[in-house]
């Protein structure tokens, strides 16, 4: 659903900008000026007495720390911390309200958006009369109503999110946090069915999905076309955020289905025979898929929202009698009468088309997403190595195999684990591969 320029999404890498250094230098550096995420994260927590995992957790499942320059989301959100600005959620007046920075301060520095954040939850702690705040599980009830969800299974299905983040920890953007074992303290959300449980109803169209409705004030009920064509959005957003959004009364727009990043969730929130608001004049034909995600941040778009979105894709196809092919499943960008730019020069249209015709890459085109500018590809895992190229943002990459080099130290981690890549026949090291683990999970030793 994005309007950011097609060229500010290959260009802009925003806090992650890394400048490039000379073939013998160890790795990038974040330069002169650019905001120290990891320094931000500490002063806020140490401010306003919000765990730094709190903080972190929420930031990740919001946008992967990503602040996009200050452009907003679906939602009016902004920032690293989607500090919002609509009819039911107001965290970026309060925030405003509670530090006494400025709203354009707030949108578009990632330290001040960080701060606003933190101010936020230390006032929703407060009113909780929450005490022990170093007690990661008793936060559960405050980061929900961060959300400001529709409902409280969405606010559910955000926080749950929230904990899986900190569960596994982060490792991304010069941020980094350990994998902790939690339990939250549900409180009343303990009698809150999560969705996607055996108490979600299921979809009405699609056996895979979980039936969740949008606001009938965000759809037309009824057809006045036949549907022809399948549409593929990006929500620039999250997933509980947008699955939210659409059950507002005034955000006057929807999607049939919904695909979540992590692990390809799908929710229908609106039935295939109902016109859902997703791209103006070409809605009565057409089906709206959104994907968790923003358009500027390849990782996002992962190998199991792929094959998700491409099974449901090759569904609607086959039932309704759908060509599968490029002139009947377009981007949203290339729809009539929109100024949209989703999903963008980052979404893998020849690997998807692959999969929504039943073929099955193996290996894909890529399976992870690095971050930083300026990254030297070695030719071997030694920081002496010759530079073969090097990567000029977040690229998607496939790693072959993984092997231990040198020790390298570099954006606030250590790690001697290097990515053997396939595409630049080359080596990297693991500490520029967006995923936390040291060892990256499900790749072989070379």
């Amino acid at each position: 659903m994005s309007r950011v320029p097609k060229l500010a999404a290959v260009l802009a890498v925003g806090a992650l900008a890394l400048t490039a250094l000379p073939s013998n230098a160890a790795e990038p550096a974040q330069p002169t000026g650019e905001p120290d995420l990891a320094a931000a994260f500490k002063t806020a927590s140490a401010k306003y007495d919000v765990p730094r995992e709190v903080l972190v957790g929420v930031g990740f499942a919001e946008t992967h720390l990503d602040g996009h320059n200050g452009t907003p989301s679906q939602a009016n959100g902004y920032g690293v911390m989607h500090l919002a600005g609509n009819n039911v959620n107001k965290t970026m007046s309060e925030a405003s309200k509670l530090t006494g920075l400025p709203v354009a301060e707030l949108s578009k520095d990632d330290t001040s958006n960080i701060l606003g954040a933190a101010a936020v939850l230390d006032s929703y702690a407060d009113q909780a009369g929450l005490t022990d705040r170093s007690d990661l599980g008793k936060w559960y009830g405050v980061i929900a109503k961060y959300s400001h969800s529709a409902d409280a299974p969405t606010a559910r299905l955000y926080t749950d999110e929230v904990y899986r983040v900190i569960a596994r920890g982060v490792r991304t953007a010069g941020v980094s946090t350990d994998p902790k074992k939690v339990t939250p303290a549900l409180g009343a959300y303990a009698k809150v069915a999560p969705i996607g449980s055996k108490a979600s109803v299921q979809a009405v169209d699609y056996p895979g999905a979980i039936w969740n409705p949008a606001s009938t004030s965000n759809y037309r009920v009824g057809r006045t076309a036949a549907i022809t064509t399948i549409v593929i959005h990006v929500t620039q957003g999250s997933y509980a955020g947008t699955i939210s959004w659409f059950k507002n009364p005034s955000a006057q727009v929807s999607a049939h289905y919904v695909v979540r990043s992590s692990d390809g969730e799908v929710t229908q929130m609106v039935a295939e025979k109902d016109t859902a608001w997703h791209v103006r004049t070409e809605n009565p034909y057409t089906i709206g898929i959104e994907h968790e995600g923003f358009v500027d941040e390849p990782s996002w778009f992962t190998d199991a929202m792929y094959r998700s979105s491409a099974a449901l894709t090759r569904n609607i196809a086959d039932r309704r009698g759908i060509p599968k092919d490029r002139a009947h499943i377009k981007g949203h960008s290339e729809m009539p009468n929109n100024d949209h730019t989703d999903p963008g020069p980052n979404w893998n249209w020849d690997y998807y088309m692959q999969l929504v015709n039943g073929g099955d890459p193996n290996p894909p085109e890529y399976n992870f997403t690095t971050w930083g500018a300026g990254v030297n590809v070695r030719s071997a895992p030694k920081l002496s190595a010759s530079v073969v190229t090097t990567l000029p943002g977040p690229t998607r990459v496939f790693v072959e195999c993984q092997v231990q080099g040198d020790t390298v130290t570099a954006g606030g981690y250590t790690n001697n684990w290097w990515a053997k890549l396939r595409d630049q026949n080359g080596y990297m090291t693991n500490i520029y591969i967006d995923d936390p683990n040291a060892k990256l999970p499900g790749v072989p030793d070379c």
